[in-house]
C-alpha cells in the first residue's frame, strides 16, 4: 500500500469518526417513574415521543396536561392509582378549567397516539379526562367518577378508542364525544372512533354522541343512569349520522334528573336518537328502563330540539322488554325510519313489535 492510499484511508476514517455519513441516532423509549408527592407534569414535560410516564400506586392531588404526541400516561390500575384535585388549583390551563387529565392539540396540529390508561380520576370540578384536537387517542381501563360535568370527554378528535372504562356518578355524561363544544358547525367525521366495552352507571347520561359521523358504540353496559345512550344531531350540515349502536346491554336506567334549559327531565331512557340520519341500532338488549319523561322508553326516536327529524335510521334485531311507557317509541315526524325483527311487547305507535 503506497502513501497515497494510506492518506486516503486516514481521511475517510476521520470523516466517519466525525459523524458524516453515520446513521442518524434514534430515541430509545424511556419510562419516567413518578411516585405520590412528585409532579406528574414535570415527568410529562420531560417525556419525548414514545415514552411512558408510569405512576406508582397512591393518590396524586394534581392535574396534568399532555401536549406532546405519542406519550403514554399509565397508572398501576384504577384501584391503585388515583388522581384527585389539588387543595389549591395549579397554574396550568387544565387545572384552572377544573379538569383532571387534559390531552391538548389543535385542528391544525393534532396530538397523535396518546394513551391514558389504568388509573382513576375522581372529584374534579369539570371533567375527569378531557381531550381536544387528537388523533388515535386511547383511553383504556380508566375509572372516571364523581366529576362535575363529564367523566371522559373529547372534541375535535378522530380515530379514538375509548374502551374498558368505568364512568360513574358524573354530573352529566359518563362518556361524551362531540364535534366541538364552543362553536356551531356541522357534524364532523370521527374517523371510526370506537366506544366499546365500557360500563356507565349513575350518570345523567351514560354515553352522549353529539354531532358526529362515522362512529360506533358497541358492547357497553349502562345501568342506573337517567338515560343510557343519547345520539344527538340537529339541522347543521353535514348532519349527524352514519353511526352504529350495537351489542350493548342497557338496563334499569331509572335515576331521575331534573330538566335543563335544553332538555326535559330525564328518567327511564334507554337508547335515544334525536335529529340524526342513517344510524343503525341493532342487536342491543334493552330492558326495564321506566319513566314518564317525553324521552322515556327502551329505544326512542325523537325530533331534535330545533325540530329536525331523525331520518333513514334502522332499528332492528334488538331485544327490548320491560320498558315503560314503551319498548319501541317513534315520537318523530319522519316516516323513513325502519323497525324490523325486534323482540318487544309494547310499541308507540302500536304494531312495531
Amino acid at each position: 500500500m503506497n502513501r497515497r492510499h494510506i492518506a486516503y484511508l486516514a481521511c475517510t476514517t476521520a470523516v466517519v469518526a466525525a459523524g458524516l455519513g453515520a446513521a442518524p441516532s434514534t430515541h430509545q423509549p424511556t419510562v419516567h417513574r413518578v411516585q405520590p408527592g412528585q409532579s406528574i407534569q414535570k415527568a410529562v414535560d420531560a417525556a419525548e415521543p414514545g415514552d411512558t410516564v408510569l405512576l406508582g400506586p397512591g393518590t396524586y392531588r394534581q392535574s396534568v396536561d399532555i401536549t406532546e404526541s405519542d406519550i403514554t400516561l399509565r397508572g398501576h390500575g384504577a384501584t391503585r392509582t388515583v388522581l384527585v384535585p389539588a387543595k389549591t388549583p395549579g397554574k396550568s390551563a387544565c387545572a384552572k378549567a377544573g379538569n383532571g387529565i387534559c390531552v391538548t392539540g389543535t385542528d391544525k396540529n393534532p396530538l397523535e397516539d396518546v394513551t391514558v390508561r389504568s388509573l382513576t380520576v375522581r372529584g374534579f370540578a369539570k371533567n375527569g379526562v378531557w381531550a381536544t384536537g387528537t388523533e388515535d387517542l386511547r383511553v383504556r381501563q380508566v375509572t372516571a367518577e364523581k366529576n362535575g360535568q363529564w367523566g371522559i370527554a373529547e372534541e375535535r378528535s378522530v380515530s379514538s378508542v375509548l374502551s374498558h372504562n368505568l364512568a360513574r356518578k358524573n354530573g352529566d355524561a359518563g362518556l361524551f364525544v362531540a364535534n366541538t363544544v364552543d362553536t356551531e358547525e356541522g357534524a364532523r367525521d370521527a374517523g371510526e372512533t370506537r366506544i366499546r366495552h365500557n360500563r356507565t352507571e349513575g350518570n345523567r347520561v351514560g354515553v352522549t354522541v353529539r354531532r358526529l359521523r362515522n362512529l360506533s358504540v358497541s358492547h357497553n353496559e349502562a345501568t342506573g343512569n337517567c338515560a343510557a345512550v343519547f345520539v344527538v344531531g340537529d339541522e347543521s350540515k353535514p348532519r349527524a349520522g352514519h353511526l352504529n349502536v350495537t351489542w350493548n346491554h342497557i338496563h334499569a336506567n331509572n335515576k331521575y334528573c331534573a330538566k335543563t334549559p335544553r332538555l326535559p327531565f330525564l328518567q327511564g331512557s334507554g337508547i335515544v336518537l334525536t335529529g340524526v340520519e342513517h344510524t343503525r341500532v341493532a342487536f342491543n338488549r334493552v330492558e326495564d328502563n321506566k319513566g314518564t319523561s317525553p324521552l322515556s322508553g327502551g329505544i326512542v326516536l325523537f325530533k331534535s330540539l330545533v325540530g329536525t327529524p331523525s331520518e333513514r335510521n334502522e332499528i332492528r334485531d334488538n331485544l327490548v322488554t320491560g320498558n315503560s311507557p314503551a319498548d319501541l317509541a317513534d315520537r318523530d315526524t319522519a316516516r323513513t325510519n325502519t323497525f324490523s325483527r325486534n323482540t318487544c311487547t309494547l310499541s308507540e305507535p302500536a304494531g312495531m313489535c
